[in-house]
């Protein structure tokens, strides 16, 4: 009885999702993943055509289109092949089932197509037509069975025992299933049809429980299950060792190089290694031992890869460090970056120069890690890990993508392990399920450094500030939306005054976050939490002692948009005392109605004056940003923000007869200045960013600060933006000199300000700069200070690159509209211009 190729139908099973090899198998099939250069199923279909198996059918499902695209119909390596597409998953056993009618009456010889084998399958074939078995299922002997399915077989190679995955109590064989099995056809006649069946874990066990006959074939031959890291790399190893033969022609000396590659003289190749087509190994580069490296990869001078596995068309820059990796597709790695032992990089990835990743790190397809970023755990959200933590404001991400509860974790740690054991710290939020989330994990990530924690819970930004400055604790954690982007949270860290913590302790925190280089506390010096007492009462008492109202001779009538903030809870009751008659609008904490887009807060602002021009002599505010910047609507319905609501004030603080400073962002200088020194008050400029301002504002002899959207510091309540107190602040100097806001705003001269952002990538934004310095008209005078400012007599452009993101910001001012709406035209196209030049 000879062996007929022709009685088989071989039926490989390559739908699974390889779930346990992300982020290898996100772009791509398991069984599509190389071994020495070559995928899996391609080993599989050449090893079926060596025993004359050439009809195949395989059984797809997840990124069925890559296999489909890769193989067609097979000619291209001498078989036939067709194909089964799973529209939803059948099970081992009811995928065959679904494809009796193609395999005929012919043999099945089913295969799993993530597996590497040379098992002989001709003399498994004949051992299954001796015994006229119907179900033969070929084994495998291995160390440790815990993985597999467990055999046990009586003398006559019958099955009469199977364990799926057991524990060592329940090994009691080392014979495993290599899920390839002979079926015969009535067998699948005999599978319920449209029914999800497993072969080892429905038919197997019926067939046992009901005495009826299974063989078993032990192979003697090469086998491997690649259903992880560590087996993905040992089968490379095998192929690389020999272990596993292939086609490819072994060498003498263990270095297998493809077509076209070119490697430098000075460049030292350990074996064994293999290098696919169209490299090129440059001068000083070491490779290997233990190395696969695919086609088209560039390695500079003074690269090492060892024990690696490097996959097509990817960059390693000069010096770069690889230390048994993976790195997948299209990947760039600059100059002296290191991967460590065990990492995985996804396809696409970008690994700036002297980045570091660190072992067993795993980043997901299209992930950036910044120049000199050092990762220590794994990057599956977001599209970018950065070097630097802190950002304008503090550590800014995407809520629950890139802000996640175990970063908040280590962040919390890190922040914590930089003050002494039994500092307080106090924490706060806005009203968002996010923010109470990453909190929590903040909270008890300082704990756990021994901190104790004082937890003002839900809070406006100037109440947690005014408390922070008064209740003697080390330092804060504030945790919020970004104001304007409700997708991104923002924690803030203070220290013991309110104020940001500086920068030379923002990157001992960035580097003890990078080395993971977190304190922890003994079980009985854990911190404690306790929950802040009287923080509002404190901050309402402070407030009415810093406003005047002995000159107080006439109430007011105001309209006041809490815009669903923590204000809320603070402010209402505190406007009786202003002798006012306040309307209060959207007065309660909602984080899901806050306005945070500009869209959102025009649309608020809109409202506030179609209200106010029905309730005669009342003037109106609008609270943004949670009670840190205002906007308000005059007596006549008119609209008061940025530059002419700080005009407005500048000029009623004047008229108080107080002599003083007043600070004032870079954006609004020129505008406030345009009356000059006056009354013993004096305007000097500051930085447009939020850091500088308060920082000048923090001087002696400073009555308040104002920026060019809204935000006001009053430094004798605290040190950070209170719209609340500049609201109040307002209405004093009003009510004391008995004057109406429109009356003050009619004096103002009026000015037209615009704002656009830029997209520049990063490492463009000094060509773009110099490119603009160049485009400066002739007549217009350019001032450096604060990025590009370009001026002439009656009006400005000033362009100022962002710190962190790529981005420009784009602020023009003119005496007119028309004028100021044509100088943002001019500037945003040839910023646009720039950018696409410096880009080519």
């Amino acid at each position: 009885m000879g062996f007929k190729a022709d009685d088989l139908h071989a039926v490989i099973l390559a739908g699974g999702e390889g779930s346990r090899l992300r982020p290898l198998t996100v772009d791509r099939p398991k069984p599509m993943l190389p071994v020495g250069n070559v995928p899996i199923l391609e080993h599989l279909i050449t090893h079926l055509k060596k025993h004359g198996i050439k009809r195949i059918t395989l059984a797809a499902h997840y990124l069925a289109a890559e296999i489909e695209s890769y193989f067609g119909d097979g000619a291209n390596f001498g078989v036939e092949i067709d194909y089964f597409i799973e529209s939803v998953p059948m099970g081992t056993a009811g995928a065959i089932r679904a494809m009796r009618e193609m395999i005929g009456e012919s043999t099945a010889l089913v295969l799993s197509g993530d597996a590497l084998t040379n098992a002989d399958f001709e003399a498994a074939y004949l051992a299954h037509r001796a015994n006229q078995a119907k179900i033969t299922l070929l084994l495998s002997r291995v160390e440790s069975p815990l993985e597999f399915g467990v055999v046990v077989m009586d003398a006559d190679q019958r099955i009469v025992g199977l364990v799926e995955k057991p524990t060592w109590a329940e090994v009691v064989s080392d014979t495993v299933n290599t899920g390839m099995y002979f079926v015969e056809p009535e067998v699948l006649s005999e599978l319920e049809a449209e029914r999800i069946l497993d072969w080892s874990g429905d038919v197997f066990p019926q067939w046992i429980e009901g005495n009826r006959e299974i063989y078993g074939h032990v192979i003697q031959d090469y086998w491997s299950d690649v259903g992880s890291f560590a087996q993905y790399s040992a089968a490379n190893h095998d192929v690389l060792s020999g272990i596993f033969a292939t086609d490819e022609p072994s060498t003498e000396d263990g270095l297998r190089v493809g077509a076209f590659s070119v490697i430098d003289e000075a460049a030292k190749l350990i074996p064994p290694v293999i290098i696919g087509r169209n490299c090129r190994v440059k001068a000083g580069a070491v490779v290997g031992p233990d190395t696969v490296i695919g086609d088209n990869v560039l390695i500079e001078e003074g690269a090492q890869v060892q024990r690696s596995i490097v996959w097509d068309s990817t960059y390693i820059g000069a010096n770069a460090n690889l230390e048994s990796t993976i790195v997948a597709s299209r990947v760039t790695i600059k100059r002296i970056a290191a991967i460590q032992e065990e990492s995985v990089i996804g396809d696409r990835c970008t690994i700036e120069a002297g980045a570091k990743i660190r072992p067993r790190v795993k980043l997901w397809p299209d992930k950036t890690v910044e120049r000199g970023a050092v990762v220590t755990h794994s990057l599956v959200w977001g599209t970018r890990y950065r070097a630097q933590l802190f950002r304008d404001l503090g550590v800014a991400g995407i809520s629950n993508v890139e802000i996640t509860p175990d970063f908040a974790v280590r962040l919390g740690a890190a922040i914590g392990s930089r003050f002494p054991r039994k500092t307080s710290i106090v924490t706060s939020r806005d009203s968002t399920r996010s923010s109470r989330m990453v909190k929590r994990a903040i909270i008890s990530s300082l704990l756990s450094v021994g901190l104790d924690v004082i937890d003002l819970r839900s809070m406006a930004v100037p109440v947690a500030r005014h408390y922070i400055s008064r209740c003697g604790a080390g330092g804060a954690i504030h945790v919020r939306k970004l104001p304007g982007n409700s997708r991104v949270t923002l924690i803030e860290t203070f220290d013991q005054t309110g104020a940001y913590i500086n920068r030379r302790m923002e990157r001992d925190i960035e580097n003890a976050f990078n080395r993971e280089d977190f304190r922890r506390a003994d079980s009985d010096e854990l911190g404690v939490i306790d929950f802040a007492g009287r923080a509002v009462e404190g901050y309402q008492a402070d407030f009415h002692r810093l406003l005047d109202h002995s000159q107080v001779r006439h109430r007011m009538r105001v309209v006041c948009d809490f815009g669903f903030s923590a204000l809320a809870g603070v402010y209402p009751s505190m406007l009786a005392r202003l002798n006012v008659d306040a309307v209060s609008l959207n007065a309660f904490n909602d984080a899901k109605r806050a306005p945070r887009s500009p869209d959102d807060q025009s649309r608020h602002i809109a409202e506030l004056r179609g209200i106010i021009q029905t309730l005669p002599n009342s003037i109106g505010v609008v609270f943004f940003d949670e009670g840190e910047r205002l906007v308000v609507v005059d007596e006549r319905g008119r609209v008061v923000e940025g530059h002419h609501l700080a005009a407005a004030m500048l000029h009623l603080v004047r008229a108080s007869q107080k002599q003083g400073i007043v600070v004032a962002s870079s954006l609004i200088l020129s505008y406030l200045n345009a009356e000059g020194h006056q009354n013993g008050v004096e305007v000097v400029g500051s930085k447009s960013d939020v850091r500088s301002i308060m920082e000048d504002a923090a001087r002696t002899d400073v009555l308040f600060a104002s920026d060019e959207r809204g935000g006001f510091i009053f430094p004798g309540l605290h040190p950070g933006f209170d719209a609340a107190f500049a609201f109040a602040k307002l209405l004093s100097l009003l009510q004391s000199q008995e004057v109406a806001l429109s009356e003050i705003v009619d004096q103002l001269p009026f000015s037209a300000q615009a704002y656009e952002q830029v997209h520049c990538p990063s490492p463009k934004k000094g060509t773009v700069m110099r490119s603009l310095h160049d485009w400066a008209p002739s007549n217009w005078q350019v001032s450096l200070e604060e990025g590009i400012r370009f001026s002439d007599q009656d009006s400005w452009i000033q362009v100022i690159p962002d710190v962190f993101e790529p981005t420009l910001h784009v602020y023009v001012e003119a005496k007119e509209d028309d004028r100021c709406a044509d100088l943002m035209e001019q500037i945003r196209s040839e910023l646009v211009r720039a950018v696409e030049a410096a880009s080519n």
